[in-house]
């Protein structure tokens, strides 16, 4: 067997009528430059290597092209793999070739100055997972995302503004994807990071040309919302999965999704240490409610349309103080759903009137944890630091205290590498079972939209839901 040991495959083809005689098995020709062995010019991205047969005396040339971001990577940018080249000539050898993972992490987005609050408002009340309108009204998306936008953008300008100018989400999530690509490099596994945002730069349509540029040949999709929800990683995934219909190469693209994560140990583990750490700073710790906050969703999401959001989040928080009962701490706590858009229902308890209720019981101290969230943005930055905090004053709470979102903490970042890694190791469990164990987008958004069967399925991918 050959060793392409120095070079980047990314799309490799035969050509049957080019030859040449070799006396080693082990024989590679490399040629770096715009000419073949046959002299012919060639692309300036263009490598041209030969191996020989090992059945019999013939080589087959091998013509690989490349692009410009493949020019100048290391040797261990990507993990190696086996690949099979076939051709006329080829007597079905094997060739030794780089393997090209990606991680596509998926977020949110937010405004990156005040100017970016109006579109990026437009953005996201224009995506139909989150205002749903029935079919018969479906071409006045776009319109009614206007309208709100323009009323809101005033209001959410003062968020912004109040928290510096701009979401910070980007600036953390670009951290996070540092952090995550030194960790997976710790591990031996050679990975690009990408990231996606769903309703501002970088979008997920520029993330996912940029994985084909790179060509990819492996993708981990994962979602940076530990629980899952029709509203984030759902909305995320229906779009992926538009594009990757649609898309030659990415159709073909192997991928694995993570759909949720919020009960891995290591993530468990990390918001318990934090919630710990916090504790500490109130002068009664035993005292102290543990307030967890989470991004609401519509009612109808989850008892028309079987979102799990409210599910897997209880079932967090359960585990979370299962892990802080084992580390010692018996305080009591609270769950309630913030973020509200609208006249319609949303899950309740909702987080202003559950910090009215906890101050008129009499509870005097008050640590917030805010549970969706694994970045700082607006919705901690602005709503839970000083919205929320203020009205906890005002309800007779005298101590405050909020758990910082998780960003680069060591033992998160840690464990999402071991996702990632746990995920990567289903591709090759799959090459030899009859039935594909991993999630893929399509298969994802199934298993969590299929509650009522599979017309409800179809119809909510045709946009044909009556939800609102």
């Amino acid at each position: 067997m050959a060793a392409c040991d120095r070079i980047f495959i990314t799309d490799c083809y035969l050509h049957s009528n080019a030859r040449q005689q070799c006396t080693d098995l082990r024989t590679m020709a490399i040629h770096r430059g715009s000419q073949d062995l046959r002299g012919r010019t060639k692309s300036k991205h263009c490598k041209q290597f030969v191996y020989k047969d090992g059945r019999s005396k013939v080589c087959t040339l091998a013509s690989c092209s490349f692009d410009d971001t493949a020019k100048g990577k290391a040797n261990h940018e990507y993990s190696v793999v086996k690949a099979n080249i076939t051709g006329r000539n080829s007597n079905w050898f094997n060739v030794e070739a780089r393997e090209r993972i990606g991680v596509l992490l998926l977020n949110l987005g937010g405004p990156e100055t005040l100017d970016d609050v109006q579109p990026f408002l437009y953005n996201l009340f224009a995506d139909p997972d989150i205002i749903r309108l029935p079919k018969r009204l479906k071409a006045f998306q776009q319109p009614l995302a206007k309208l709100i936008s323009s009323v809101r953008a005033a209001k959410s300008k003062e968020g912004y503004a109040a928290i510096g100018g701009g979401s910070p989400l980007r600036k953390m999530t670009e951290d996070q994807a540092a952090a995550l690509k030194e960790a997976l490099t710790e591990r031996n596994v050679f990975a690009k990071i990408y990231i996606g945002m769903r309703y501002w730069h970088p979008f997920t349509e520029e993330a996912l040309e940029q994985i084909k540029r790179d060509q990819i040949t492996k993708l981990v999709v994962l979602p940076l919302y530990p629980q899952y929800s029709i509203s984030t990683s759902g909305s995320s995934l229906r779009l992926l999965e538009e594009i990757f219909r649609n898309d030659q190469y990415l159709g073909t693209l192997n991928h694995t999704v993570i759909p949720s994560w919020y009960q891995r140990e290591g993530y468990v583990k990390a918001m318990a240490k934090l919630i710990s750490q916090e504790l500490k700073t109130f002068k009664q710790i035993d005292e102290v409610v543990i307030f967890f906050s989470a991004h609401g969703v519509p009612l109808t999401y989850v008892e028309e349309a079987g979102d799990p959001y409210k599910q897997e989040m209880e079932e967090c928080v359960r585990l979370i103080m299962t892990e802080l009962k084992r580390r010692g701490i018996h305080n009591n706590h609270a769950l309630a759903y913030q973020s509200r858009v609208g006249p319609i229902e949303w899950l309740k308890p909702y987080t202003d009137d559950t910090i009215k209720e906890l101050g008129a019981m009499g509870v005097k101290s008050l640590l917030t944890v805010p549970i969706s969230f694994v970045s700082e943005h607006i919705e901690t930055l602005e709503e839970i630091d000083m919205e929320y905090r203020m009205l906890a004053y005002a309800s007779g709470i005298e101590e405050w205290g909020r758990v910082p979102a998780l960003g680069c903490e060591d033992s998160f970042i840690s464990d999402l590498a071991d996702a990632v890694i746990e995920e990567l190791q289903k591709f090759e469990a799959y090459e030899t079972e009859t039935e594909n164990a991993m999630w893929t987008i399509s298969r994802t958004l199934q298993q969590y939209f299929l509650r009522n069967g599979a017309a409800t399925w179809m119809e909510w991918l045709s946009g044909g839901y009556e939800l609102l």
